[in-house]
């Protein structure tokens, strides 16, 4: 079920912004205009993911560093990963498949 969370000028691009749908935090990224979704919470110690800095498509938790591909969930360097969710854009609204 897509759920609206978020206007499409809400995140600029290159940013990221922590978004609510159901109960669910969810971490929502604008990479060159593209939406990306995952779980807002780091696997590390539950950093928030949607604070985080992005850099070459990978979002980098601000409490202590982890990395995770906005795409995939996973992370480059290590066995872990993080649930990413379905986007799309209808008008000026991005939407979440949760």
């Amino acid at each position: 079920m897509f759920v609206k969370v978020a206007k499409t000028g809400d995140v600029k691009p290159g940013h990221g912004k922590t978004v609510e749908a159901n109960g669910l935090r969810i971490a929502l990224f604008n990479v060159d205009g593209t939406f990306h979704a995952m779980d807002n919470t780091c696997p590390h110690r539950g950093g928030p993911l949607g604070e985080g800095m992005l850099d070459n498509g990978n979002v980098i938790c601000p409490w202590h560093g982890w990395q995770f591909d906005v795409t995939t969930g996973k992370s480059p360097f290590m066995p872990v990963g993080v649930k990413v969710f379905e986007t799309k854009i209808e008008g000026e609204d991005v939407l979440v498949n949760i």
